[in-house]
């Protein structure tokens, strides 16, 4: 299994929720086993900058591969990219 975890920073943080609901379009690609969309709780004492957090998890490299050549994650990336200013990837198998 892959797991692939996105972590996003706002630009501005009035447009947190817009930035979601960019991303929300995401689940609807039926690549994942597991997709959560989710603001960051900014709970950890030693940092609190990001804002949204985009976890997933896959049961193959094909299907990871799959899930980033849908047509809706392209989408995604077409409304999201001018609200963010960071993004950090990971992608590891378990």
């Amino acid at each position: 299994m892959i797991r692939h975890i996105v972590l996003f920073t706002a630009k501005d943080k009035a447009q947190i929720d817009q930035i979601i609901e960019g991303l929300s379009i995401l689940k609807t690609i039926p690549h994942p086993r597991r997709l959560e969309i989710a603001r960051n709780r900014k709970s950890d004492q030693l940092g609190s900058e990001i804002d949204v957090v985009v976890y997933g998890e896959f049961d193959s490299d094909a299907e990871l591969a799959a899930y980033k050549g849908h047509h809706l994650y392209q989408e995604s990336i077409r409304r999201v990219r001018p609200l963010r200013e960071l993004r950090f990837a990971a992608d590891y198998s378990v």
